[in-house]
Parts: structure tokens; sequence; C-alpha cells
């Protein structure tokens, strides 16, 4: 399987998760979900999601679409696209920023 299709997967995942977010339909999917996210931590691919989160230009994780008059004191209020991770060894790369809507 290709890089490209498992950050697919992946990003399928999360949206799944969002959509379900706190619908009762949530409960009868998370045991499925989960599956599906330990298949691709076996893998050595995982995400996370950065919502509410401290954002600042530094940041070197996130792309992030800044919203209101202030840069100052940024928090990560929406996830479009998750970070994505993937580990060889001791070591973790980024291959997918999260895309991301702060607000000051």
């Amino acid at each position: 399987m290709h890089e490209s299709q498992i950050k697919e997967i992946i990003n399928q995942i999360f949206e799944i998760e969002k959509k379900i977010s706190g619908d009762p339909l949530e409960k009868s999917l998370s045991r499925n979900l989960r599956r599906l996210k330990s298949a691709t931590e076996e893998m050595g691919f995982n995400f996370h999601n950065p919502l509410g989160e401290k954002y600042d230009i530094t940041r070197l994780d996130c792309e992030a679409m800044i919203s209101g008059e202030s840069a100052d004191n940024l928090k990560i209020v929406e996830v479009i696209k998750p970070i994505i991770y993937f580990r060889e060894g001791e070591t973790n790369s980024i291959l997918q920023k999260a895309v991301v809507v702060t607000e000051g």
C-alpha cells in the first residue's frame, strides 16, 4: 500500500470520527474505528487531532488559517485534516501537517 493511500484512509477515519462525534451512532461505530486506527498503527502510522491546542507561527506541524483580528494567543478551533505521523524504529516523522483554523 502506498503512503498516499494510507493518508487517505487515515483522513477518512478522522472525518468519520468528526461527523459522528456526539451522535448516537458514535457508540456503535467506535469499536470499528478503534480497529481501523489500530491497523494503521501496526503499519507505523498514527494521527493526532490538535483541536483546542495553542497555535503560534513557530509550530511546524500545522498549516493554519487565522480568523479574527489578533494573531496573539491563538487557539486551534477547527481541524480540517489531522497531523499524520509515520514511526520507523525510534523515529517519528510527519507525513501530513494538520490543516487548522485558529482564533485569537
